[in-house]
C-alpha cells in the first residue's frame, strides 16, 4: 500500500511539474505558485521543489512566502549550489524595509560571484553592488523624512484590485482600474478601464466609468493625460502578451466644437508596431509642448526608458528623444510627469538608489538636459512600488499609486496598487538645496554602531599592557588567515549535514561580521575625511567588549588594547592624514576627539570559559562574536 501511494505521489508530482512549466511559459506566476504549493504539500523535503515554489511566489509578489522558502534553502545550502538564493533573499528583505540584513546578503552574493563569466550572474552582481549603497541610503532617507502627510483615498476611489495613474483636473480625479470583471480578456482577467471621481466638499464621490469613447470594448484602456489648456487627451490601449505583460500604444482625442473627437492612434515613430509605448504625459519644456512617455524601443539604455517628443504647432509630433543616461538605466524607468513651474521631471525607477521596488525620483531640466535624479524621499516613497507621481491642475496636491502596506487587497497584502495623495508646497517656491555635508554625516551615523572583531587574546596576547602598536587593519588581516583553522577546529567530531552546518556558521561569521566590519570601517574613514575637510568637529565614541576567558582585570586591559589598535588605524590612515585633526585647537578647522566609554560588561553568556575546550571557547562563532569593540556613536560639535 505504501509503495502504491509513493508511486501515485511521484506521478502526481510529475504531472504538476509539467503544469508549472506551462504556467511559467506564459508568465502566469499566480497559477505557478499554486501548482508548486501543491507539490510542497506532497513533498517539502527536496530543495528543487522549494526553489520552484519560492521563485513563483516572488514573481507573484507573495514576498513573505518567497522569503520563508529562500531562507530554508539558504540555511541548508549556504549559496553553494543555489547561488542566486542570497540575491533574492536580499531583494525581498530590502523590499520589506529590512535594509541592514538585505545589505549583508547583497554583499555576500557580490563577493562570491563577482568573478563569474556568466552573463546573468554578472548582471546580478552589478545590481547587488548598486543595492549595497542603496540599502545604506535608504536608512538615511527613512531617518530624515520629508514633510508630507500621505492620505490613502477611501473606497469611493480605491478597491481590492489595482487603481493607478491618478490625474486630477479641477474637481475631477481621473484614474485607471481593474475593478470591472463583467468583461474579461482571453486570460480571464477583467479589462483595465478609465474612471473618474468628482470631489464635492473636498470628498471624493463614488467613481464612475468613462463612456465608450474612451473605454473601448475588448481592449485594456489606461493612463489619462491632458495638455496644458485641457483641449487634448492622450490615453493608452494595451493588449496582453501573456498573463503578466502588455504591449501598449497611445491614442489622442481633441476637444473641438464642444465635444471630444474619436480617439486616434498616434503615428510612427511615437507608436511602433510590437513596441510598448505607454504612460503618456504632456508637459512644457522651453515653453514648448512636449509628450513624455515610457517605452522599450531600440536606442534606449535598457528595459523601459523615458522618452519625449516635442509637439509642433500643427499638432504633429517630433522624433522621440531619449531622456538620457542620467535618467535612464539598464532597468525600468516609467510613469513620467513633468512640472513646468519648476522645470522638473518626476518618474519611477527600479535602478536608481531607493527604498525598494519602484521609487519616485525627480530631475530638473537645465541647459537642455536632465540633471542627476534625486529620490523624493520618505514617506512619499516606501519599500514597495511607488509610481505615477502627478500634480493636480491647482498645483497644490500630488498623487501617487502604491502597493504599500495599508493598500486594499483581494488575496494577499501588497498585491495591488491604490491611489494616495498629499499636499505640496506652492510650486513657485524655490527648491531647497541639498546640504551635502548633512548627507555625509547621516551616512556616518547609519554605520554606527560599527562593530569590529578580534581573534582570541589579540592584540599583544598574554600581556597586561593597555596600548599596542598594532593597527586594527593588521589584526584583521591576520584574523582572516585563520579562517580554515576555525573551520577545522569548530567542525571536529561533526559529520554529514551537521559538519556542513558548522562550516557554514564559521563562513558566515567571517563574511557577515569580520569582513563586513572592516568594510564599514574603511567607509567610515572615507566619510570622516570628507566631513573634516568641511571643517566639522567630530567626536568618536568607542567601547570594548570581551569573551569570558581569563579574569575581569585581564579582559579590561585587553579591551583597552583593542581600542588602542583602532585609534592606530585612524592615526595611520592614508599616511597620517587624520593627525592634524586629532584634538586640533583651531576653531576654523576640522577636529577629531576620541572618547572611550567604560569597558562593556557582556550579558550572561553561554560561551564556554573552559580553556581546554578551545572548540567552543575560542573557535565557535558565539565566542568569536563576543571578542569585539564598537564605534558606538559619532557626534558633531557645532
Amino acid at each position: 500500500m505504501c509503495l502504491f501511494l509513493n508511486l501515485e505521489s511521484k506521478s502526481q508530482i510529475k504531472q504538476l511539474l509539467n503544469q508549472g512549466v506551462e504556467a511559467n511559459e506564459v508568465k502566469d506566476f499566480s497559477s505557478a505558485a499554486q501548482i508548486y504549493n501543491q507539490i510542497i504539500l506532497i513533498d517539502s523535503s527536496k530543495i528543487e521543489y522549494q526553489l520552484l515554489f519560492a521563485d513563483a511566489s516572488r514573481l507573484n509578489y507573495d514576498n513573505e512566502t518567497a522569503l520563508h522558502w529562500y531562507q530554508k534553502i539558504y540555511k541548508k545550502d549556504n549559496g553553494k549550489t543555489y547561488k542566486e538564493v542570497p540575491f533574492y533573499m536580499a531583494t525581498l528583505l530590502k523590499n520589506t524595509g529590512k535594509y541592514k540584513e538585505a545589505k549583508k546578503y547583497f554583499d555576500k552574493y557580490y563577493k562570491k560571484n563577482k568573478s563569474s563569466k556568466d552573463g546573468f550572474k554578472k548582471q546580478l552582481c552589478l545590481k547587488a553592488l548598486q543595492e549595497i549603497d542603496a540599502c545604506e541610503l535608504a536608512q538615511i532617507i527613512i531617518k530624515n523624512p520629508v514633510e508630507a502627510t500621505i492620505l490613502h483615498l477611501d473606497s469611493a476611489v480605491n478597491s481590492k484590485v489595482s487603481e493607478y495613474a491618478p490625474y486630477e483636473v479641477d474637481t475631477f480625479l481621473y484614474f485607471s482600474s481593474l475593478r470591472d470583471k463583467s468583461e474579461t480578456d482571453e486570460r480571464g482577467v477583467g479589462y483595465n478601464k478609465l474612471y473618474t471621481s468628482k470631489k464635492i466638499n473636498n470628498k471624493h464621490q463614488k467613481a464612475t466609468e468613462l463612456d465608450s469613447l474612451f473605454n473601448k470594448e475588448g481592449i485594456h484602456n489606461a493612463n489619462t493625460c491632458f495638455n496644458n489648456d485641457f483641449t487634448k487627451i492622450i490615453v493608452t490601449r494595451c493588449k496582453a502578451l501573456n498573463k503578466s505583460q502588455y504591449t501598449c500604444e497611445m491614442y489622442e482625442s481633441n476637444y473641438l466644437n464642444n465635444t471630444w473627437t474619436e480617439l486616434k492612434k498616434l503615428p510612427s515613430p511615437i507608436n511602433i508596431d510590437g513596441i510598448n509605448s505607454t504612460h503618456p504625459n504632456i508637459g512644457k519644456i522651453n515653453n514648448k509642448d512636449v509628450l513624455l512617455f515610457s517605452s522599450n524601443r531600440q536606442g534606449g539604455e535598457g528595459g523601459m526608458d523615458i522618452w519625449y517628443s516635442f509637439i509642433n504647432a500643427d499638432g504633429t509630433y517630433g522624433k522621440p528623444i531619449n531622456a538620457g543616461k542620467k535618467i535612464n538605466t539598464i532597468e525600468d524607468e516609467i510613469t513620467p510627469f513633468y512640472v513646468k513651474e519648476i522645470n522638473t521631471l518626476y518618474f519611477s525607477s527600479t535602478w536608481h538608489k531607493g527604498l525598494g521596488n519602484f521609487d519616485i525620483f525627480k530631475s530638473e531640466f537645465n541647459v537642455n538636459e536632465f540633471t542627476e535624479p534625486k529620490n523624493v524621499g520618505y514617506p512619499i516613497n516606501s519599500s514597495y512600488n511607488d509610481i505615477y507621481y502627478s500634480v493636480n491642475s491647482k498645483k497644490d496636491k500630488a498623487y501617487i499609486s502604491s502597493n504599500r502596506i495599508g493598500s486594499f487587497f483581494e488575496d494577499k497584502p501588497s498585491c495591488c496598487n491604490d491611489i494616495y495623495s498629499f499636499s505640496i508646497a506652492p510650486l513657485t517656491e524655490p527648491i531647497k538645496p541639498i546640504d551635502t555635508t548633512e548627507l555625509l554625516i547621516n551616512q556616518m551615523k547609519v554605520l554606527c554602531p560599527l562593530t569590529l572583531y578580534f581573534h582570541n587574546d589579540e592584540p599583544e596576547p598574554k600581556t597586561k599592557v593597555i596600548v599596542t602598536k598594532k593597527n586594527y587593519k593588521k589584526t584583521y588581516d591576520d584574523y582572516t588567515l585563520l579562517k580554515n583553522k576555525y573551520i577545522s577546529e569548530y567542525t571536529k567530531g561533526n559529520v554529514g549535514e551537521q559538519k556542513e552546518y558548522s562550516e557554514n556558521r564559521i563562513l558566515n561569521f567571517f563574511e557577515d561580521s569580520l569582513d563586513a566590519g572592516m568594510q564599514d570601517l574603511d567607509k567610515f574613514a572615507s566619510l570622516l575625511e570628507s566631513v573634516l575637510k568641511r571643517n566639522e568637529k567630530v567626536k568618536i565614541t568607542m567601547k570594548g567588549f570581551c569573551s569570558p576567558l581569563a579574569s575581569t582585570d585581564y579582559n579590561v586591559n585587553l579591551a583597552k588594547r583593542r581600542i588602542s589598535s583602532l585609534q592606530n588605524y585612524f592615526i595611520e590612515y592614508k599616511d597620517g592624514m587624520f593627525l592634524k585633526y586629532i584634538n586640533n585647537t583651531h576653531e576654523a578647522e576640522g577636529r577629531i576627539e576620541f572618547f572611550n566609554e567604560d569597558i562593556g560588561e557582556l550579558p550572561v553568556s553561554d560561551v564556554s570559559d573552559d580553556v581546554n575546550d578551545i572548540k567552543n571557547s575560542v573557535y565557535s562563532p558565539s565566542a568569536a562574536s563576543e571578542r569585539k569593540i564598537q564605534i558606538i556613536a559619532i557626534s558633531f560639535l557645532r
